[in-house]
């Protein structure tokens, strides 16, 4: 009888590996044992049939990603019949999956009178539910998650230990007699006598009022479109766009969807995914864009709750300010949304690890987190280990190590000291995990980040060098490491000259991306107060009296645009600028559609909705060479929009020009590139940014490229905004390492 000795790496914890395993072996009339070891999977075997066990495992369940599955002679005794063995400490390869919806056989357990799970809201199983928002340590085993202070029931330990039952080792395993509890509670935190919370929390949506949703990786905010406004007003954000959870019948009815956009919206990763509206007037009180982001409901909870709802969807946003990472107790959510929530459906499975809602737009990643992070990606970066800390907005961190590159869930904007203290403890426990011992920590080029600052700092802590990597090149790096051609459209970035860039092309390999193209460098009058307020940074690009004789209509001062022109004109608190960004945000202000910022985005995002409902059609560009560069004059772009908006008599409609814009801007742009890779004989441009989340101004570049005989890369499993910095930082840290 032949014996081996079966090492599994990958994701292996709480995919319900060792059960699978179980399951195998007995089914191949094998003996033996299996025991998870730190992040691997060890498997002591003895039969004929151990080559087809070795190719089972390199199937794996469905939430495993495998790696590697090494089969090894065996010395000893195996024992009779197959056992799984308690968990030991060892090698730390792998990782824990992110969280999944629930599956549909929990559901149907959950619907199902027959089922002791009947109508329990944390029912799941080893295919399903929370991984990462409850684990505490590895190896994955209940006693390292936050479902350690809920003893199993009788019923639960049967099904346990069952090898039949597909919740044989679930770690997650809860039904009502023993698993977690929900309460309703007033605005002040006080539990309200309900037999069952979740419809009372029905009844108080459905009636107007507004709830707080604790869920799988923290509170969410909900109400019914009719209560969106107040909403709105209570959280002081009147003009942002909401995402919505709907049921999948109405889905159809507010927005247009492909296949694509379908299979996203029923996967198990359950993101928000940002649809186009069908009629693009609907749904205002949740979103004055021509989009709307809609997730399906993917925890037991949701399911009920919406079986008890009488409206097909309730707004669903998350409940925390812009940029600060999400609540996760009761009483630090009464406390933050005194005010705001009526009441609060919670429970009291603690949530260790806080996790938003992903984000994805036409497949492309605009937020990572649940369902998706931590990331996992394969990459070959060398025998060293790094430490990426990202950027300072939409921040998130990566560690490589041995050959994987593994990307946190978002963090936030790392702007104040509770957000970068969640990065400090989002980058400890990803640490942990993976057993990591850093040989370099790369950050931001900028120095004034406080993520550049904690990077120097653990540099110097740990004796390994801080590598400061360009924010753009950043971007790039994150797409892909072969020769190309570089666009990188964003708001801001520091620049190697000390300016703020954001519109920039450039070529070469890793490490090695010269710029080589940008967009014409323009003053940012007031600094971030031009960002605050876009008619100063068009007055910035287009400082002539027209713009200020348009402003004084608008209601300035004659004080206050003297004071603009002498600013700008003295460059006085006017740094330059090549963002992309920032110039969408002025011809926003110059077509007045957004005359102050409320939100990250607003102004190009109002833009873009606008051009949603035009045509546009080509106008002159200006591109000349600096200095061995190649420069799009935005002031030449502007002047022809206010030609054309502020002309006398017949004017085209705004919608029109906002789409001439966008697609001249990203015509430019892709022209600059597409220059520099026939001066330097590439055939590949990576496209990657925030802006490039615009679907015309992707649309654009890419055609544009094709229709010069280029490849366009974008992102897929990254972020195409700031979320794939801190994976790129480590790319071009390994390569100047190297």
């Amino acid at each position: 009888m032949k014996q081996g000795l079966i090492t599994v790496r990958g994701i292996v914890q709480g995919v319900g590996f060792r059960p699978f395993v179980y399951a195998e072996a007995v089914r191949l009339g094998l003996s033996g044992t299996v025991k998870n070891l730190g992040s691997e999977v060890e498997v002591r075997v003895a039969g004929d049939r151990i080559d087809d066990l070795v190719e089972a495992l390199r199937r794996g369940p469905p939430l495993a990603r495998i790696d590697s599955v090494a089969l090894r002679p065996l010395d000893g005794p195996v024992p009779e019949g197959f056992t799984i063995l308690p968990s030991a400490e060892g090698a730390r390869t792998g990782l824990i999956p992110p969280d999944v919806a629930s599956c549909d056989r929990c559901l149907g357990d959950i619907d199902d009178p027959a089922s002791r799970y009947f109508g329990y809201w944390a029912t799941s199983c080893v295919d399903c539910g929370p991984r990462y928002s409850i684990i505490r340590d590895l190896p994955y085993d209940r006693p390292r998650t936050s479902m350690d202070v809920f003893s199993l029931c009788g019923g639960c330990a049967a099904e346990f230990t069952d090898p039949g039952s597909r919740r044989h080792h679930a770690q997650t395993i809860a039904c009502p007699g023993c698993g977690p509890r929900l309460s309703l509670r007033d605005a002040d935190g006080r539990e309200l006598p309900s037999a069952d919370p979740i419809a009372a929390a029905a009844d108080l949506l459905d009636r107007g009022r507004i709830v707080a949703i604790k869920g799988v990786g923290g509170f969410h905010i909900a109400c019914v479109e009719e209560a969106a406004v107040r909403l709105k007003e209570r959280l002081g954000r009147p003009e942002q766009p909401l995402a919505v959870m709907a049921r999948p019948d109405s889905v159809e009815t507010m927005a247009v969807l492909d296949e694509a956009d379908r299979a996203l919206l029923i996967s198990r990763e359950r993101p928000i995914v940002v649809l186009e509206k069908r009629d693009l007037r609907a749904h205002g009180a949740i979103s004055n864009l021509h989009t709307i982001g809609v997730m399906l409901p993917y925890t037991g909870l949701h399911h009920l709750l919406f079986r008890r709802l009488v409206h097909p969807m309730l707004v669903m946003t998350s409940a925390n300010a812009p940029g600060y990472p999400m609540v996760t107790e009761l009483d630090r959510a009464v406390r933050a949304l005194g005010g705001i929530a009526d009441a609060f459906l919670s429970h009291d499975r603690r949530i260790v690890n806080r996790c938003d809602d992903s984000v994805v737009r036409n497949g492309h990643l605009i937020r990572l987190s649940r369902g998706y992070a931590p990331l996992r990606t394969p990459i070959s970066l060398g025998p060293r280990c790094l430490l990426g800390v990202g950027p300072e907005l939409s921040a998130n961190a990566t560690i490589y190590r041995d050959g994987h590159a593994v990307t946190s869930p978002h963090v936030g904007n790392v702007r104040n000291p509770e957000t970068l203290a969640y990065l400090v403890e989002t980058i400890e426990k990803l640490g942990d995990w993976l057993g990591a011992r850093y040989d370099a920590v790369v950050h931001d080029l900028h120095p004034q980040f406080l993520s550049t600052r904690y990077a120097r700092e653990l540099a110097v802590e740990l004796g390994v060098p801080a590598i400061p990597v360009q924010h753009h090149r950043a971007h790039i790096a994150s797409v892909t490491q072969e020769p190309c051609v570089g666009i990188a459209i964003d708001g801001v970035g520091y620049g190697d000259d000390g300016t703020v860039w954001g519109g920039e092309v450039f070529a070469g390999a890793v490490p090695a991306l010269d710029r080589v193209g940008h967009l014409e460098p323009v003053p940012m009058p007031g600094g971030d107060l031009a960002t605050r307020f876009p008619e100063r940074m068009l007055y910035g690009v287009l400082p002539e009296d027209r713009v200020l004789d348009l402003l004084a209509a608008r209601g300035w001062s004659e004080l206050e645009r003297d004071v603009l022109a002498r600013q700008t004109a003295r460059r006085i608190n006017a740094p330059l600028t090549t963002s992309t960004g920032r110039v969408l945000d002025a011809a926003a202000a110059l077509l007045g559609l957004c005359r102050e910022r409320s939100y990250d985005g607003e102004p190009a995002m109002k833009l873009e909705a606008a051009a949603a409902r035009g045509r546009a059609e080509a106008w002159p560009l200006e591109l000349r060479k600096e200095g061995g560069t190649v420069v799009l004059s935005t002031r030449a772009l502007m002047g022809e929009l206010a030609d054309r908006a502020l002309r006398a008599g017949d004017r085209p409609a705004v919608a029109d020009l906002a789409a001439s814009f966008q697609a001249n801007l990203a015509r430019g742009i892709a022209l600059v590139a597409v220059d520099a890779a026939r001066d330097r004989g590439l055939g590949t441009v990576a496209l990657s940014g925030g802006v490039a989340i615009n679907t015309a101004i992707r649309r654009v570049i890419n055609e544009t490229c094709r229709a010069h005989g280029l490849a366009c890369l974008t992102n897929r499993r990254l972020p195409l905004g700031d979320g794939c910095i801190s994976y790129g930082q480590c790319v071009i840290g390994a390569a100047l390492l190297e």
